[in-house]
Formats: C-alpha cells, structure tokens, sequence
C-alpha cells in the first residue's frame, strides 16, 4: 500500500498558501498542510493567511488543482497567549477542509504539567466546533521532549478531538525507536511527520538548527522507516523538511519534488519481513 503525503509549509517556508498548494499540485501531492497561525518568525509571509482575499485565493487553489488542505499550524502551549486567539484560524483551517491541528507546548518550568493539560484541553474544546482534531507535537527542544511525556498529557486531558503528532526528527533525537508508537492507541495517531538526519550526538543547539535548517531528504540520514512502513502502510505522512541551503539552491518547487520522491522510495514499501 502507499502512503498519501502532504507537503508541510516549513518544506517550504516563505511561500503563501495559495503558492504552497500549486507548488503540492505540481510536484505531485496529495495534501498541503498550511502554517495559518503565524509565530512571528522571519520568513513568515507579511500577509493574514486568514485574510478574506487570501483566502479565496486559496480555495481556488483548492479547486483548480484537486488537492485538500489537511492540517493547519502552530497552535502553541504559551503563557500570554490565550488559546482563543487561534479561533479564526481554526475557522479558517475548517473553511479550508482542515480536518487536524498541530500544537506544542512551549513553557519554560518543568512542574507546569496542570498548566499545560488545562491549556491544551482549552484548545482542544475550542478546535471541536469546527471538526478538528488537535494533534500534540513533542519537539526535542520544546516543554514536552519525549513519548511518554505527550502520552501522559494525553491520558490527563481526555478530549475526543485529541491526538498525537510524531515527527520522525524528534524520535531519533531522543535515540526512541520508531516502533515504539506500536505502544500508542492508534485513535491517536492521525498523521507522522517525516524527515531524515546523522546518526550523532546532537546538543541542544545542533538539534534546533538541524529541525529549522537542515533536515535530510528521507534514505539520506540514519533514520530507519521501516516501523513507519510496518505499523502504519497506509498512514498519511507530511513532509517537514525545511532545508536552507537547499531551498536557497533549488528554489522551493525542485526542493519539494525531491522531498516527495526521496520519501516514496523509502516508505512506500512494506518490509520484507512483513510481507507473507
């Protein structure tokens, strides 16, 4: 079986929504998923992607290609930003046929476990309205750091609209074989998203400058896909793939098309040992 990918905005970060969706259409995706909430980071768009014209510009993107939008971004665990703050990009995200939410949690205390269960509860409530699931993240780098931590958050909250949101990246980082999510109820786990890298010793610094800057094309790193392949055949996979040089290089379009067929060389076959 084969997956089906969507091409995440930090792939190619910079571009608008409606350019993201022709440069998917054209390099042959299946799914765009798009940044709607902006960080406030460089690079970002200087336009509301949430606009009413980008917007239309975006649903004719939509429609001229074929594609669908499935999930939006980032919706933050952060003191000082409210959660209804990201009310209309989850209206936008719905309007758009968004059926998921990426979230991470970014606080700077470790005994903060209540603060963020009641937080992504609140997000999770406001997502449920508009049909979104809300998909915990667990950046190397970022409050939450680990499986079992995203897992514990999970079981604490308890909202139907909850998920979970594995980034291949952030498993080998914290040396957590893949198959390790054969652990995870499987209602959880809505989409992956997918990359490659070395096998080293990362700091703190390197594995922040690898995630935004200098992730490998899947089958050129260490990461091994075959727990993907065997848990998950069929599992839609986003690729999140941001790569300065390359994307300086290449131009966003090439760069996209070499992430989709480095990464359907290596997840689109089942291993051998699982097969009958």
């Amino acid at each position: 079986m084969a997956h089906p990918y969507s091409l995440s905005y930090l792939t190619v970060s910079g571009v608008t929504p409606p350019e993201q969706t022709y440069i998917a259409a054209r390099t042959g995706y299946d799914y765009v998923s798009y940044r709607l909430f902006h960080l406030g980071v460089p690079g970002e768009p200087k336009i509301d992607p949430t606009a009413p014209q980008v917007m239309r510009e975006t649903k004719r993107a939509l429609a001229e290609t074929g594609l669908k939008c499935f999930d939006i971004e980032l919706m933050r665990v952060l003191r000082g930003l409210e959660p209804k703050e990201f009310l209309p990009a989850f209206e936008a995200g719905a309007d758009l046929g968004a059926r998921h939410v990426i979230c991470s949690a970014w606080t700077d205390v470790r005994n903060d476990r209540k603060f963020i269960v009641e937080t992504f509860a609140e997000i999770c409530d406001l997502a449920a309205p508009f049909g979104l699931t809300v998909n915990l993240e667990f950046p190397a780098f970022s409050r939450l750091t680990t499986l079992d931590e995203v897992i514990d958050i999970l079981e604490r909250t308890g909202r139907r609209n909850q998920g979970m949101l594995v980034d291949a990246l952030y498993m080998h980082f914290n040396k957590t074989p893949l198959l390790a999510l054969e652990r995870v109820p499987p209602e959880w786990i809505n989409f992956l998203h997918i990359c490659d890298a070395e096998d080293l010793a990362y700091t703190r610094e390197e594995m922040i400058r690898t995630a935004r800057d200098a992730r490998l094309y899947p089958g050129e790193g260490a990461i091994d896909f075959w727990a993907v392949n065997y848990l998950f055949p069929d599992l839609p996979l986003s690729i999140e793939l941001p790569h300065a040089r390359r994307l300086a290089e290449l131009g966003p379009e090439q760069h996209a098309k070499n992430c989709l067929e480095a990464a359907r060389a290596v997840s689109d076959v089942l291993p051998s040992h699982a097969i009958n």
